[in-house]
């Protein structure tokens, strides 16, 4: 081998001659250099076409993900159109019941409020640069969170309607709304009457209704028994005490059916129509006290003919 040259000798299998080849140092350092370059170029060539098929993979998965983001947020809006209209209704139906539990309607600016709400810069600038599909997921996100307090301002509103419907039922429950029995109406409620054995002017604290001997005498409102016995001047009596500063008095019973403590209902049978006491004939005195003061009974009765 000579300066700067190289010998390459090739040796065939078999008799066949051998060849000798002599290449230049300078030579065989072009060769490697090109082949070194073109072993770059294709390591390059790969890089970026592999780079390429993996972007347009991702870019491909990029789309389908977005179609089906798309299409869910096309359901959800649809959703929340339907929930929207459902909370319409029950708005409407909340604004009755405050009517029937004498409740001032919501305010419209309260309503407002309840429907508003204070924005999110931050992060609703972040999803408009996300472009269209961020815009209505804001818009998505904006709706929700609106249905969402005007339902807890509805559900407020309902537990406020639902205590004064209760308290309104109770209130209803304990007056005295029907009459206690059935017969004729003897003697009103007077300031001042002749007592018909006395026979001397004293309040008439109640009113009599007259019936035979025996006629049931019914509770016209739920309460407690806090009395039963025997009265002077009034004879066999009940005493019911309803809540809310309202107490009923029944006498001149034959028979009493109840016992103090007990609790009534409206319509649960009493007593029996008698004349004990100081009494001319078989009759029922009915008195209502309402906070200690005897009122007309006739004025908590359902409008009905007490018959005669």
């Amino acid at each position: 081998m000579g300066k700067g040259r190289w010998t390459l000798v090739v040796v065939p299998h078999g008799s066949g001659a051998s060849t000798r080849l002599q290449v230049s140092t300078a030579v065989l350092k072009m060769i490697a250099g090109g082949a070194a370059t073109l072993l770059v170029a294709a390591l390059v060539f790969g890089y970026f076409t592999v780079s390429r098929k993996v972007d347009l993979t991702r870019a491909a998965q990029l789309e389908r993900e977005n179609a089906l983001l798309a299409e869910e947020l096309g359901r959800l809006q649809s959703q929340l159109t339907w929930v929207s209209d459902t909370i319409n209704e029950i708005a409407l139906r909340d604004s009755r019941y405050r009517v029937l539990a004498d409740l001032d309607p919501i305010d419209p600016q309260v309503l407002q409020a309840g429907i508003g709400g204070p924005a999110e810069p931050g992060y609703d600038d972040a999803l408009a640069r996300v472009g269209v599909l961020g815009q209505r997921a804001t818009e998505v996100r904006v709706d929700l969170n609106a249905l969402i307090r005007r339902a807890n301002l509805l559900a407020s509103s309902f537990d406020e309607a639902m205590d004064s419907l209760a308290s309104h039922n109770s209130r209803l429950a304990a007056t005295p709304s029907i009459m206690p029995t059935q017969g004729w109406l003897s003697s009103s409620f007077k300031a001042m009457r002749m007592h018909p054995i006395l026979h001397y002017a004293r309040p008439h604290k109640g009113i009599d209704i007259t019936a035979p001997k025996g006629t049931p005498i019914q509770a016209p409102a739920g309460g407690v028994v806090t009395s039963t016995g025997w009265r002077s001047g009034f004879g066999n009596t009940v005493v019911i005490n309803h809540g809310y500063g309202v107490v009923t008095k029944y006498a001149h019973a034959s028979k009493i059916l109840v016992k103090s403590g007990q609790r009534v209902k409206r319509g649960d049978l009493i007593a029996l129509m008698g004349k004990t006491g100081l009494a001319t004939a078989p009759n029922l005195h009915y008195e209502v006290h309402v906070n200690g003061r005897a009122v007309n009974p006739q004025l908590y009765v359902l409008p009905e003919e007490i018959g005669g």
